[in-house]
C-alpha cells in the first residue's frame, strides 16, 4: 500500500502538536496533515495515540554488538578487516543493530566510530555511491533506518578507542586524515577530544590533543564541507572544542578532579555558538553492572546523577540538546534505546516536548538530514504510539507502528493489522 491516512488522536510534528489529526502519505512522502480523513483514502486509525517523525539516534555504535567488552571485540588489525569473511561478519552485526532501532522506532541514525571505516565500507555495498557527503546517510539497504556515519574516529596514541584505527599525531597528519575520511564518503568527522571510560589508560578528565591539533581537524573537516563532532567528557576538552569551532560535542559532562562543573557562562558560549550537544543519557536498568564496570565508571566521575546534571543545566543555558544512545558499547547501552534516552531527558529535568525535539528535528538538523519532521514532501519516516507522549514520555517504549518512507516495517506488521 503506498498511499494510506494515518488518523491518532494527536500529531507531534517535530517541534509542537498540531491541531489536525491525520497525517497523509503517498508514494513514501507526506502529502499533507488534514482534520478528516479525505473520502478516497484508505485508513489506519490509531485511537489514542499520537503519529511523531521516526526517532534518530544522534549517537551509536552499529558495529557493537551490546554484549560484554563489546567494543574491546572490535580491535582488529587492518589486514583482518580487509578479509571478505570480516566483512560479512561485521555486515550482519551492522544490519542486526540496525533491525533493533527500527523496533524502537528509531529510523535515522549517526554511527561515531567503527573499526577500519566497517560501517562506510557496508554503508557503499548496501547501496554503491550512496556513501558520498552529497547523498548523506542513503545508503543503508532496503527497510532498515537511514545511516549517517563518521568511519574511524580520531584519537590520539593510544587514546580512547585507539584500537580503531585512528590514532592520529599533530596538525599535519590531523588534517590529511579528516581528508582521508571525506574521501571514503564520512557524513562527519568524529574526535575524541578527551579520554573514554572503556579505554584502558585513557583520562576522562583530560584533553586528548593540543589545541592547534583540534583546530586543524576542525579547519579541515569545514573545508571539506563536514560538520566535526568532538567527544569530550573533560572541562578542558570541552572549553577546547567549544575554542576551535566544533559543530557538535559529544557527552559534554565537563569533568574536573574536583566533579563536574557546567557553569551558566560555559553553556552560555556554547548555545552562543549554536552547537549540538548529544548528552547521551539511557541505559538499561533491569542490567546488573559488573563490579568492574561500576568501578571504572566512578573513577571517571561519570555517574548518572552528574550526567543528568550536565544536561540539566545545558538546557537551562539554552543550549541546542539533541539525543543519542551510545547505543551497542555494552549491556546497559543496547542498540533500540532511545526511548530509554529521551524519558531519562525527562527524568533529567527536560520538559517532554523540548526531550522529543530532541530526538526528531533537532536531531535530525544536526545530522544535516531531511528527517526529523513531519510536513508536507518530508519523507513518511513515521512512528505511530500509544498515548501522550508530550505528556508521558514513556509510551516511546511500546510502539504501535512504524513507517519508513511510507511503508509498514513494524516487526510482525501483518499480523498485527
Amino acid at each position: 500500500m503506498t498511499r494510506v491516512a494515518l488518523q491518532a488522536a494527536r500529531i507531534f510534528d517535530g517541534e509542537r502538536l498540531l491541531d489536525e489529526t491525520v497525517v497523509l502519505v503517498d508514494d513514501g512522502k507526506v502529502v499533507g496533515v488534514a482534520r478528516e480523513v479525505p473520502s478516497d483514502w484508505p485508513v489506519r486509525e490509531v485511537p489514542g495515540g499520537t503519529i511523531l517523525p521516526g526517532l534518530v539516534d544522534a549517537h551509536v555504535h552499529l558495529t557493537a554488538d551490546g554484549g560484554a567488552g563489546a567494543l574491546d571485540r572490535l580491535g582488529v588489525s587492518p589486514a583482518e578487516a580487509e578479509k571478505p569473511e570480516y566483512a560479512d561478519a561485521i555486515g550482519a552485526t551492522i544490519e542486526q543493530s540496525l533491525r533493533i532501532h527500527l523496533a524502537a522506532g528509531v529510523t535515522t541514525v549517526r554511527d561515531l566510530g567503527d573499526p577500519h571505516d566497517a560501517v562506510l565500507r557496508w554503508r557503499q555495498a548496501a547501496a554503491p555511491g550512496a556513501g558520498a557527503p552529497t547523498a548523506v546517510g542513503s545508503g543503508a539497504g532496503p527497510g532498515l533506518p537511514r545511516v549517517v556515519a563518521s568511519g574511524v574516529p580520531l584519537t590520539s596514541v593510544r587514546g580512547h578507542c585507539w584500537a580503531f584505527g585512528g590514532e592520529v599525531s599533530g596538525p599535519d597528519e590531523m588534517r590529511a586524515a579528516v581528508r582521508a575520511r571525506a574521501d571514503r564518503g564520512a557524513d562527519v568527522i568524529k574526535i575524541m577530544a578527551s579520554g573514554g571510560v572503556l579505554t584502558p589508560g585513557s583520562d576522562t578528565m583530560s584533553p586528548q590533543f593540543a589545541l592547534e591539533e583540534l583546530q586543524a581537524a576542525t579547519d579541515a573537516a569545514h573545508e571539506c564541507g563536514l560538520p566535526i563532532t568532538a567527544h569530550a567528557h573533560a572541562l578542558k576538552a570541552v572549553q577546547q572544542a567549544l575554542a576551535v569551532g566544533v559543530d557538535g560535542i559529544e557527552h559534554c559532562t565537563c569533568l574536573t578532579p574536583e566533579g563536574a562543573v557546567v557553569d551558566d557562562e560555559l553553556g552560555a558560549a556554547i548555545a552562543a555558538e549554536g552547537i549540538a550537544v548529544c548528552g547521551t543519557l539511557g541505559s538499561d536498568r533491569s542490567i546488573v553492572v559488573p563490579p568492574a564496570v561500576l568501578e571504572l565508571v566512578a573513577k571517571a566521575g561519570i555517574g548518572e546523577a552528574i550526567l543528568q546534571e550536565a544536561v540539566r543545566r545545558l538546557y537551562a543555558a539554552g543550549v541546542r540538546l539533541v539525543a543519542g544512545s551510545d547505543g551497542g558499547i555494552g549491556p546497559a547501552k543496547p542498540h533500540g534505546l532511545l526511548p530509554a534516552t529521551l524519558a531519562e531527558y525527562v527524568e533529567a529535568g527536560i520538559p517532554p516536548i523540548a526531550a522529543l525535539t530532541a530526538g526528531t528535528s533537532s536531531a535530525a538538523d544536526a545530522l544535516r538530514v531531511q528527517k526529523g519532521r513531519i510536513r508536507t514532501g518530508a519523507d513518511a519516516d513515521l512512528l505511530v504510539v500509544p498515548g501522550n507522549p508530550t505528556e508521558d514520555i514513556t509510551t516511546l517504549a511500546t510502539p504501535t507502528a512504524v513507517y519508513l518512507a511510507g511503508q509498514d516495517v513494524t516487526p510482525d506488521a501483518s499480523a498485527a493489522r
